[in-house]
């Protein structure tokens, strides 16, 4: 039986690599995205069993929208909560506030409205939920404020969910990466392709395809298994030390 994902966030980045991973193994896949030009790209490549949505989280009603899908578009048995957005890295005071609530309503109002507008089909098809979170919602950074904290939110969203859903068959899984270079990096530096750039120079970061590998081997389990939260950085990268300002 041929089985349906839907990725939120699929024109670049890890979303865009889970549309062709999932593609490849004969899964349908529904695609949404704000990029009309990036989503019609994947159409040509990955062919009918793309559909190609542009849907901007934000939008209340476009996203319950996609709990409407006719057959064989609406039997979908994986959601991949992947949209996000982030502010540049900078103090929270120097943040703009437009920005701050966009992030917001992105990664946590519109995941959850999503989420909630699909829960009826997935219990019903004993399906699979995928919450992009972060390492930053477990390590704080300076400048990280926002977006940190939006993917604690997910983080701990995906926990509580899973004991909401307990007996439903339906499994949820928080995934938490590093450092993984992909346009993502290029909008927390304001643009600043240089600093993107040096921000892995001498490295070997994460790659868009290594998630996809992983979203595929959630997707792939047994279905008595589930993976609550998986935490994932590339070897060169570990944390750091406490800050301590010194008087004197």
């Amino acid at each position: 039986m041929t089985k349906t994902i839907l990725i939120t966030g699929a024109t670049s980045g890890f979303g865009r690599a889970a549309a062709r991973k999932f593609a490849g193994g004969g899964w349908r896949v529904i695609g949404t995205g704000r990029r009309a030009e990036r989503l019609r790209e994947l159409q040509d490549e990955l062919g009918e069993n793309f559909l190609p949505l542009e849907v901007d989280m934000r939008d209340k009603e476009a996203v319950a929208g996609l709990a409407k899908l006719s057959a064989p578009w609406g039997d979908i048995d994986l959601l991949l909560n992947n949209a996000g957005l982030a502010p540049p890295t900078t103090p929270l005071p120097d943040t703009d506030w437009d920005r701050i609530e966009e992030v917001i309503d992105t990664n946590v109002n519109g995941l959850v409205a999503l989420t909630r507008a699909l829960l009826p089909k997935l219990v019903e098809r004993k399906g699979q939920i995928i919450n992009l979170s972060s390492v930053a919602g477990t390590y704080p950074y300076k400048g990280g404020a926002v977006y940190a904290g939006t993917k604690a939110f997910v983080r701990q969203f995906s926990l509580d969910l899973r004991c909401d859903l307990q007996g439903t068959g339906v499994r949820v899984t928080s995934v938490e990466p590093g450092m993984a270079e992909t346009e993502f990096t290029l909008v927390r530096t304001g643009g600043d392709q240089a600093a993107s750039d040096a921000l892995y120079s001498n490295m070997a970061p994460m790659t868009a395809e290594d998630h996809a590998d992983l979203f595929w081997w959630l997707a792939t389990l047994p279905p008595h298994l589930n993976i609550n939260s998986i935490e994932l950085m590339p070897v060169s990268q570990s944390w750091a030390g406490f800050s301590v300002e010194r008087q004197g």
